[in-house]
Parts: structure tokens; C-alpha cells; sequence
């Protein structure tokens, strides 16, 4: 996933540090992912998600709000409405290299920041919460004992994360006199509200709120077991499959013309875990799956082996082929359905040395009041599958190196 990182002003003029994950393929939309409070553009669950949008094309803007990470600024000195501004100038920034974004995404606080800023930006469509309050003054129940100290001094040191972090009064009044509903009711673009039922930093009756506010459309899924920072890689990567499926029937995406001799477009397969084996299957713009090895083989056990996906190939191929024989002849076909395994086997070849071949082992049902001679000439006609005859007559496979991106 190539990645191009820049600065741009921030709502005070600080140089707020910013990464864009571009598709490796065409760029189709651009979105905006805003990281939850006091966290930082860099968590796994931002990484997991941008990752899986660039596969289907889109571009995702990830910044460190002023204050955090390797932004300019003084955290203390920032408040929800300069996060918003943030957001805007984001937004802004997008919009001068002509990718006006499409799409935001906010976790947690970030969450509520999106729902504020969505209504202000024309170009977006469509709008994603991760554990997001509906009420930005929740935040407060995690200072503790400093917001005494905040009121008197002005500013206090609290521990969020297991770091310490400066918050001003500005923050604290201005978080407790935010009223999202508003905002949120007017929004008038898409809205998909992610939520986990044991989220005890930020509870489920946050969700149930933001998704009444709302207008449709707007979706509500739940993140089940998942922690409030979605820390656990498979919770990360349900997350970013279910935003993808969402994301792909609200965005203005357009399928680019295929390349020369590939009629059918490019397949795509990224590395989605370098310590492992888990892969990203790609096909067009809304069509993915996750390749993966057993356990006991180094892998997740999270997606198809590739011997399954050939294997899924030539069961979707045989029961393509004998659904059209069947329809075009008329006959009384009412289902299909094909099993596949596949092995290693010993074969003798003609020089008599023993060799192991793969063998594919298809066992095919047929339902509906068909003759036998229909049966056997389906069965016959499973054969003549293009993916069949690949398999059985063999292909060429040309490789070409590309350079390393910039």
C-alpha cells in the first residue's frame, strides 16, 4: 500500500502530521479516518482499517489531531470544536490536491468529531463510528480526581493509556457544553454506528443514541467482545470488513474500464500480516476475501487456503456450467450443489518413476424430477467447465518483477 506523508495547517496554523494509504490499483474515493482521544493516527485498528479500504480503492487520510503524535501544537490548549476544526482543515487539505473526501471515519472522540464536522464538509456521503460518545462530555469520567485540579489551575496531568497527558479547561468546558444531537439529525449523509456491547469506557447506550438521532440511512452493528480500542487484530479486522461492505453501496464508486487481456480485472493479493500468513483477495472494487493457513501450518485460520480457492473455483465453474446447460435445454433442474477436496496423490509416470500430482475429487448433487439420462449428461457436461478444462489441460503462468514503489 504505497503511502505518501505530508503536513498541513491545523485550526491554529500548527503543522499537523498526516499519512495517506493510496490504492495500489485506481483511486476511486478518499476518506478521512479521525483516531480516538489522545491516541494517534498510527493505532493497529486505523493501520487495519485504511489497509482494507485502499484494496477496494480508496484513499484514507490518518492525521494526529494538533497536540498528539508528531503534530505540532500544545495538547492543553485544544478543545472538541478545534478538533473539528482539525477535521475541516483535513478536509481542506484534501480538497487542494483534488481528492475531496468522500468518506470520514471517527473512533471514539474521533467519532464524535466526524458526526460535528460531516455536516459542514458537501463532499461527503457517508459517515462511520467506532465506539463513538454521544455526548462528548463522557470523556471527563476518565480525568478522575484532576478535574479539580483543572478547574483550579487551569490545566492537570492525567494518565489516559498509561501515559500522562496535559488537558486544559478549555477542553473540559467545552466537551461538557457539546450537544451532538443536532448535528447529527442534520447531517443528511449515511451513517454506520459500530459499537461493542462491553465497551466500558465509552457504553452501548452511546450507540442506541447517535442511531436514533440519526436519519436514514444508517446501520448499527455491534462489535461484540471487542475493547474500546478494538486492540484485538481479529476484532480490527471485522471492523474494516464490515466498513468495506458498508462503505462499498454509499460511495460514488465507479469500476475503471479492465486492462488490455484481462477481461475480467486485476485480482489483487496483499500481505495483510507479515508475521503470519493472512493475505488480502481483492477482485474489483467491492469483492474481497482473506487467503490464510491453518494453525497448525503458521497461519490465523482466518480465510480460504489457496488450494481452497481452487478448489472454490471449480465447484463455482461446474455449477455455472450445469445451471446453463440445464436452463437452456429447460430442464427440471431445481438445485445444484458440488463438494470439493483436493490431495496429493502417487502417480506412476510414463518413465515408471512414482510422482505426486494433485488430484481434485468433485462430488456433484443434482435435485429436481430429472431422468437418468439427464442426470448422466449433466454429469458429463461438468467436464466441459472452462475451469475444469484449465486444470486438466494445464496453463501458462508469466511473472513479471515490478520495481520497489517510491
Amino acid at each position: 500500500m504505497p503511502t505518501d506523508r505530508f503536513t498541513f495547517p491545523g485550526h491554529a496554523g500548527h503543522d499537523l502530521s498526516a499519512r495517506l494509504d493510496m490504492p495500489e490499483g485506481p483511486h476511486l474515493a478518499t476518506a478521512i479516518l479521525a483516531h480516538c482521544f489522545t491516541c494517534g493516527k498510527d493505532i493497529a485498528a486505523a493501520r487495519r482499517i485504511a489497509a482494507r479500504l485502499a484494496g477496494m480503492g480508496i484513499a484514507v487520510l490518518r492525521f494526529d489531531f494538533t497536540g498528539l503524535g508528531h503534530s505540532g501544537g500544545e495538547f492543553e490548549n485544544t478543545s472538541f470544536t478545534s478538533n473539528v476544526d482539525d477535521l475541516l482543515a483535513a478536509a481542506e487539505a484534501l480538497t487542494a490536491r483534488g481528492m475531496a473526501p468522500a468518506m470520514l471515519i471517527g473512533h471514539s472522540l474521533g467519532g464524535a468529531a466526524v458526526l460535528k464536522a460531516a455536516g459542514q464538509i458537501d463532499s461527503v456521503s457517508a459517515v462511520v463510528t467506532i465506539g463513538a460518545p454521544f455526548d462528548p462530555g463522557h470523556v471527563t469520567h476518565n480525568f478522575g480526581n484532576a478535574l479539580d485540579r483543572i478547574d483550579t489551575d487551569g490545566v492537570a496531568e492525567v494518565h489516559l493509556g498509561g501515559r500522562p497527558v496535559r488537558i486544559g479547561k478549555a477542553f473540559v468546558e467545552d466537551v461538557r457544553a457539546e450537544a451532538l444531537g443536532p448535528a447529527i439529525a442534520n447531517m443528511k449523509k449515511a451513517l454506520l454506528v459500530l459499537h461493542a456491547p462491553r465497551d466500558s469506557v465509552v457504553g452501548i447506550a452511546n450507540a442506541t443514541e447517535i442511531f436514533l438521532a440519526a436519519k436514514h440511512p444508517k446501520s448499527f452493528v455491534t462489535l461484540d467482545d471487542a475493547d474500546h480500542l478494538i486492540s484485538r487484530p481479529e476484532d480490527a479486522e471485522y471492523a474494516a470488513e464490515v466498513i468495506t461492505a458498508w462503505a462499498g453501496r454509499y460511495l460514488p464508486l465507479r469500476s475503471p474500464a479492465p486492462p488490455i487481456g484481462a477481461p475480467e480485472g486485476v485480482t489483487r493479493v496483499s500481505e495483510a500480516d507479515p508475521k503470519g500468513f493472512r493475505q488480502d483477495v481483492q477482485a474489483g472494487l467491492i469483492h474481497h476475501a482473506v487467503a490464510d493457513e491453518p494453525i497448525a501450518y503458521g497461519g490465523t485460520n482466518q480465510g480460504f487456503t489457496p488450494y481452497q480457492f481452487l478448489a472454490a473455483g471449480l465447484g463455482a465453474c461446474t455449477s455455472m456450467t450445469i445451471r446453463m446447460y440445464a436452463r437452456r435445454k429447460g430442464w427440471p433442474l431445481d438445485h445444484v450443489s458440488v463438494d470439493v477436496t483436493h490431495d496429493k496423490v502417487h502417480a506412476q509416470d510414463a518413465g515408471g518413476q512414482d510422482a505426486r500430482i494433485d488430484r481434485f475429487m468433485r462430488r456433484i448433487t443434482l435435485q429436481g424430477a430429472l431422468d437418468e439420462t439427464q442426470r448422466e449428461r449433466l454429469r458429463e457436461i461438468a467436464d466441459k467447465c472452462p475451469v475444469h478444462r484449465t486444470l486438466e489441460h494445464g496453463a501458462t503462468v508469466e511473472t513479471e518483477l515490478l520495481p520497489a514503489p517510491a
